[in-house]
């Protein structure tokens, strides 16, 4: 029997200790509660200021309440928000049009995560080789220390066993190699390939670039035995590495690319890109979503993308990098018995800690949270930098200061 809701309910006070009350325990967020931002600057419940190294993991690479996504949004808002996708509508029409004009890409799919956009881009991958070889070419390919998401498919091609234990049984015919290990892909990569799925970088596994040569021989066994190279670029893409998508820098054309986080700034929409081939195997009644492609959701990417899809802006992205890696650079120059190197690409960087220091990224996390510094950590030993593509060098020097605060306080304990 439902209980009256009480009136009062949303008018009560919310903190920290609501999340224990009343929201699943899945995450384990920090003490304070952010209330607003606008660009990299955050405000907790306190009024405290902090300077948002984060950008959600990766998502809001316009910043906080970017004025023109809040404007096209708001005018949106105000004509159509959602259709059953028995119909389809404009802004999605348009943010196709513009990703495939930007990619190699013919085609687009809408869903509403990167999780969904993987689900789809594996779906699409297996139905392929079902319909063109037979059912004995199903096997996937995919990476140690991967991400690829949270739904069971997505969370057994990651290949990390801490998200799996206790959900077996798993999906089967997918195996794991070492990430830019050339003999390994070459020994797994046979005829009952139907998918290698690789992020270009690796963000959860620890910020690792993909090493061109390992990225290119994926693509020639790939075209070799039939099989399908997807690039999960969830977290790299969007501008992220400093090309629109982090597989132009390296000039290896995946067969599909997923794109989400950042793609709509904080405003959930994930993308599958592919071809006109391909594309075709996914043939009405085959897959869908309800939310994927709403107007409102493809109107803030459009608009993202548009940004962010500039000469001028990309070029910032590569010079905001530079500083960003000689700032931290100085901190390993000046606390070696903490940091031993950095790692990663354009706006998306991880600071290895010392092995001295091995396990303890999270403390360095803390610390610099409470000197109102939000960092994020990429495993235990390693502290990940993304902050937004806007960020500024002002900015940039100011992180600099607010860490090394947070480690001197650390060494003096």
């Amino acid at each position: 029997m439902n209980a009256k809701l009480d009136s009062t309910v949303t008018a009560r006070p919310v903190t920290r200790d609501t999340f224990d009350q009343v929201l699943v325990p899945t995450y384990a967020p920090a003490a304070m509660v952010p209330v607003r931002g606008s660009g990299l600057d955050l405000w907790d419940q306190t009024g405290k200021h902090y300077l948002d190294f984060t950008s959600g993991i990766a998502v809001n690479s316009l910043g906080h309440c970017h004025p023109v996504l809040v404007d096209v949004l708001t005018k949106q808002i105000n004509n159509l928000w959602h259709l059953g996708n028995g119909y389809t509508n404009e802004p999605v029409l348009r943010l196709a049009l513009a990703l495939t004009e930007a990619t190699f890409a013919d085609r687009a799919f809408f869903c509403n995560s990167g999780a969904e956009a993987n689900e789809a881009a594996l779906k699409l991958a297996r139905k392929y080789a079902h319909t063109k070889f037979g059912a004995h070419k199903s096997r996937i390919i995919s990476c140690l220390s991967s991400f690829h998401g949270r739904t069971l498919f997505t969370v057994s091609v990651g290949g990390q066993a801490k998200y799996t234990e206790g959900f077996e049984p798993l999906p089967p015919s997918i195996d794991h190699i070492a990430y830019n290990d050339i003999e390994a892909a070459r020994a797994a990569i046979g005829d009952d390939v139907c998918a290698v799925i690789v992020e270009p970088v690796q963000g959860e596994g620890g910020v690792v670039p993909g090493n061109p040569e390992f990225l290119k021989e994926l693509r020639a066994l790939c075209d070799k035995t039939g099989a399908l190279l997807i690039f999960d670029e969830v977290q790299s893409g969007m501008g992220r590495t400093g090309a629109l998508f982090a597989y132009m820098g390296y000039g290896v054309t995946p067969d599909i690319l997923t794109a989400a986080k950042a793609l709509g700034n904080g405003y959930p929409i994930g993308a599958m890109l592919t071809t006109n081939e391909l594309a075709q195997t996914l043939s009405v009644g085959t897959h869908g979503t309800t939310y994927g492609g709403n107007p409102l959701a493809a109107t803030v990417a459009l608009s993202v993308l548009e940004t962010i899809n500039t000469p001028a802006f990309l070029a910032r992205v590569k010079e905001a990098s530079v500083s960003t890696i000689a700032m931290l650079q100085g901190l390993i120059t000046d606390y070696p018995q903490v940091f031993s190197i950095v790692r990663g690409s354009g706006l998306l960087l991880g600071l290895v800690v010392s092995d001295a220091w091995k396990g303890r990224a999270k403390d360095i996390q803390k610390a610099a949270e409470a000197q109102g510094l939000m960092v994020l950590i990429a495993g235990m030993d390693v502290v990940r930098l993304a902050p937004a593509l806007i960020v500024s060098d002002e900015q940039i020097a100011e992180a600099g200061r607010l860490l090394r605060a947070a480690i001197d306080g650390l060494l003096k304990a």
